[in-house]
This record gives structure tokens, sequence and C-alpha cells, in this order.
């Protein structure tokens, strides 16, 4: 099959309701060269899947439908669409409707007309909940902090990504992908542009406090070494601290005659030292544990099917899915 000139990559998760009129946008989209859609099932618990079979089987343009065995979270699911992306340039999107299908193709011509490996889209006004824009806004600072980040430069989902730069990401087989480490790690052609942000259409986000707690690590302990570094300047911090107290006690009692009362300084001290000690064990702890499950090849997915729908050239449709393979 002749490579389309774009693939848009979307992880459906609890999405029955706004697939549909997704794809259905989509799928009217202008592209010189052509485009297909690739959605991602990651075991929704809603009927999820049969819509996304019915899309299939009434396909104006190439759809590639991507079974989860389980749920495996976004960049997963999204690392697992990238390995069926066939075009010059991949987008990846939500599944919510808060990106608007017409800018998919303002950030595809971004990407065309600067070169660039990785076009973010920025939102210039977020319609998410409060604490989910305070989330976001943290992660982003903490990706400032561990990751070669450019300054000013805001993470986000929805992203035009070259062929290039998808097929140097997909040779990442841990099971704890992070795609924009991964993409930050591959190159310094990144973009921004601005576009439009709607309102969640349907349901909730999918993101809890649990979930972006897990993407952060990912993000800190998977793709720096900055946490542990940040350990050493802090036990060289206490140190130094722990000399000068010790000074001003020998000072003390050499000088003025009598001991510092202590309780209450040598209690805080050591439950001061205690947690950090703790906090720096299990850090390394969550190190070693990712080490270890990547070296017993824990999966970064399971594909229990892959369901391919061509459409018929000029729009016409040519029949339900042609080939299914198990994986």
């Amino acid at each position: 099959m002749t490579a389309p000139a774009l693939s848009i990559v979307i992880p459906v998760y609890n999405g029955a309701q706004s697939i549909g009129a997704l794809v259905d946008a989509l799928q009217t989209l202008d592209v010189a060269g052509g485009h297909e859609i690739v959605l991602v099932n990651d075991c929704s618990p809603d009927n999820s899947l049969e819509v996304c079979r019915d899309l299939l089987a009434r396909a104006r343009v190439p759809i590639t439908l991507v079974e989860l065995a389980r749920n495996f979270g976004e960049h997963n699911a999204v690392m697992a669409g990238f390995h069926q992306a066939r075009g010059a340039h991949v987008v990846t999107m939500d599944d919510d409707l808060q990106n608007p299908p017409g800018e998919v193709l303002r950030l595809l011509r971004h990407a065309q007309r600067t070169g660039a490996d990785v076009v973010y889209a920025r939102p210039i006004d977020k319609q998410h909940s409060g604490w989910r824009n305070l989330g976001s806004r943290f992660a982003n600072r903490v990706a400032d902090f561990v990751l070669d980040k450019p300054k000013g430069l805001y993470l986000s989902s929805f992203r035009c990504i070259s062929a290039f730069a998808v097929h140097q990401a997909i040779a990442y087989e841990g099971p704890f992908p992070y795609v924009d480490g991964l993409l930050l790690q591959i190159t310094q052609r990144v973009e921004s542009l601005a576009v439009e942000h709607l309102a969640r259409a349907h349901g909730r986000s999918n993101y809890t406090l649990r979930r972006l707690v897990r993407l952060w690590l990912s993000m800190a302990v998977n793709f720096s070494v900055m946490p542990l570094r940040l350990s050493t300047f802090t036990g060289i911090g206490l140190s130094i601290l722990g000399v000068v107290g010790a000074a001003w006690a020998a000072a003390s009692a050499l000088f003025f005659e009598e001991t510092p009362p202590g309780w209450a300084s040598l209690t805080v001290a050591v439950m001061l030292l205690s947690g950090v000690q703790l906090l720096i064990l299990g850090l390394l702890g969550e190190y070693l544990g990712r080490l270890y499950l990547t070296v017993n090849r824990k999966p970064q997915t399971v594909v229990r099917a892959i369901t391919r729908g061509e459409a018929a050239e000029h729009g016409q449709r040519r029949g339900a899915s042609s080939a299914i393979r198990r994986v």
C-alpha cells in the first residue's frame, strides 16, 4: 500500500460517545497525499470497541484498529499506534473532541513548512478543570527540570511528529514509555503552535491523581538521573548543616560552659534525617524496580488483534475490514 502523507493516532479509552464524531470529522480532512487513522482501543470498559468496529466498516479513509489485551495507559497505547502508522507525519490526539479536527491540518502544515520533527499544540485557552490545569502546569515544570526541554515549550498530547522521530521512538521497548521524553531525547527540532482548545463534550477526564503521579514518575525516573543528583545534593547540604551544628554545640560547651538542652532540636534532626534517608531509599528502589521489570521484559503492550479497513479511491466505500491479524 502507498504510504499516506499523514497518520492520525488516537488512543481510545471511555470514548464511545465522542470517537464517532471525531473520526467522521477527521475523514473529511483534505490532506494532500492522503491520510489514515489509527485507533488504539486501550481495553476501554465501555463499548468503545464496538463503536470503533462500526467506524471501520464504513470507513472513507484507511482506518486501522488496534485492540490491546489490557489497559496499559495512554503513552503505551500511543506507542502501539506508532507501530502501525505509515504516514510521513503522525499526529497524536485524544478522543475527547477537545482538540478541533481542523487544527490537525495546521499542525501538519507547520511541520512541513518548518521542517520540525515535533510540533506541539499550545492551547490558547485550556478548557480543563482547575485541578487538571494545575497538574498540567506541575508536569511541565517537572519536565523543565528533568528533561532537556526548550524553555517555555508546552508539552501536550496533541502533536505532529515526523516519521523519522516516530521510527526512532518505537526502538524503545521498555515497559514505561513517556512519549515526550523519548521525542526530546531524539531531536532538538521542536516547535509549538497556538491552537484552539474546546470544552469536553462528554464525560470527564480519564486522568486521576494516581495516573498523573505514575506519569510524573515515568517522566522523572525513566528519562533522567536528576532525582538521584538531587538526593546527592540534599545529602551534601544536610552534611554541611550537621558540621555547622556540631561546631556550634562544641563552641557552646567550651566557651559558655553549658550544654544545649537539645531534646527538641535532636528529635527534629533525627526525624528530618530519617525522612530524607527513607525518601532516598525509596527513590533508589523505584529505579531498581523499574530496571528489574525492564530486564524481565515486562511488556510495553500486548496486542490482541489488528483490524485494517481500506477505503476506495475518491472516498468511495470498498467494504468492511479487509484483514484481521492476531498477535
